[in-house]
């Protein structure tokens, strides 16, 4: 039996990388799924290889404003009847340091992830509370937990994001609806492969594993809290990082 056999999700930021993962490994195991992303060209490639309009339908969505997540939500409903996986993913990041970072840089992460989270969260649980059921995904980072240099939009946004789950959690929890959290430690994308070799050998050399993680093992776990395998867990945070800074 599949694990979200009959379940429509939606995925934020799932034209690529963790987000596209976890919408690929959602399909497989039964679900329809709305993928939401700013660049609707590659959202739209990627509903085409996940199956079509009958498995997968692609949003432009930017997440900061509701009324994008609202149609987000509202696809989802109209085109596959229901919405029982909400993941929140999209991200961005703009790294500096504290003295040289902007306001801007600030506020544009601040947005997209808490705001961001915050939006999909909350136009999910609407939604939910009245099917009495569903699961809510956030993702953090390991920079919410111990803070990097050169990311403090970036850590305080993911911080914030543990914080918002854990809140909604409670709100949520009477009404059948769960809100956990992941947070992903060095996961090889195009963006962690693109930083300096000097940087990757650095983080590689936290880990205990002594490698990186791969987009489906944070995929696997956005899975576990997504269907009933976990209907006992909310408010959680599970981290996915090969044992780094634990």
């Amino acid at each position: 039996m599949m694990l979200l056999n009959g379940k429509t999700a939606v995925v934020t930021g799932a034209a690529q990388g963790i987000g596209l993962a976890i919408a690929e490994t959602f399909v497989r195991e039964g679900a329809r799924v709305v993928l939401g992303d700013l660049n609707e060209a590659a959202a739209e490639a990627a509903a085409k290889e996940l199956g079509g309009p009958s498995l997968a339908r692609a949003v432009r969505c930017d997440v900061t404003r509701a009324a994008d997540v609202d149609a987000l939500i509202r696809t989802a409903l109209e085109a596959f009847g229901s919405l029982d996986v909400m993941v929140n993913n999209a991200g961005i990041t703009r790294d500096a340091t504290l003295r040289t970072m902007t306001e801007d840089q600030f506020d544009q992460v601040i947005d997209v992830h808490l705001k961001g989270t915050w939006n999909g969260t909350r136009k999910a649980a609407a939604v939910m509370r009245e099917q009495k059921g569903g699961a809510i995904v956030n993702i953090s980072s390991l920079s919410g937990k111990v803070g990097m240099v050169g990311q403090t939009n970036y850590s305080a946004a993911k911080a914030g994001i543990v914080g918002l789950s854990k809140a909604a959690a409670k709100e949520l929890a009477h009404h059948g609806v769960r809100v956990n959290a992941i947070q992903p430690g060095l996961i090889r994308s195009a963006m962690t492969e693109a930083m300096p070799q000097k940087a990757w050998d650095q983080k590689l050399a936290e880990i205990p594993m002594g490698r990186a993680g791969e987009v489906h093992e944070v995929a696997s776990v956005a899975l576990f809290l997504a269907c009933d395998l976990s209907s006992y867990m909310t408010g959680t945070v599970l981290e996915v990082t090969g044992g780094r800074f634990m």
